[in-house]
């Protein structure tokens, strides 16, 4: 966190995000997928997130709306694995917390019709993840989320 003699800074910018995850058998086993997105506007590939709207209660509550605003999946939330904070295009604060989600019971996550925030998304097992991020602060994110299957 950014701080000034001892005092929190609130950011300038709040965001909410989640590390969407889904569990898959291919060839008999069990492989675990992360969703990235591809935002057109950027031309990068990150976590689905957004800011945080005057009527959402929490953070929370931002990335729930988020997640399911640029991937059309509803999802269950776990466990907050961390936040990021960085200087975005603006020249702003801007913070970003995030927390592990799962897709609604019955769903594929195959259903997926681009809009005006993400043109494409990928489910990807954590190795390919990692290198199709764009950012290092995904990365450290997702190293997180490898920390909670264990």
């Amino acid at each position: 966190m950014s701080a000034r003699r001892g005092v929190e800074v609130e950011p300038d910018v709040r965001a909410a995000g989640g590390v969407v995850r889904r569990t898959r058998r291919h060839r008999g086993r069990r492989r675990v997928e992360v969703l990235l997105v591809h935002r057109p506007r950027y031309d990068d590939w990150t976590f689905p997130k957004g800011k945080r709207d005057k009527d959402d209660r929490d953070d929370l509550a931002t990335a729930r709306r988020e997640v399911e605003e640029e991937t059309g999946f509803a999802c269950t939330a776990g466990d907050e694995i961390g936040m990021t904070r960085y200087r975005d295009q603006r020249g702003r604060d801007k913070l970003v917390r995030y927390w592990t989600m799962e897709l609604s019971p019955g769903a594929t996550g195959d259903d997926f019709e681009p809009n005006r925030e993400v043109d494409e998304l990928r489910w990807c097992r954590p190795d390919e993840a990692v290198r199709l991020l764009t950012y290092e602060h995904d990365r450290v994110l997702l190293e997180r989320v490898r920390d909670l299957r264990r």
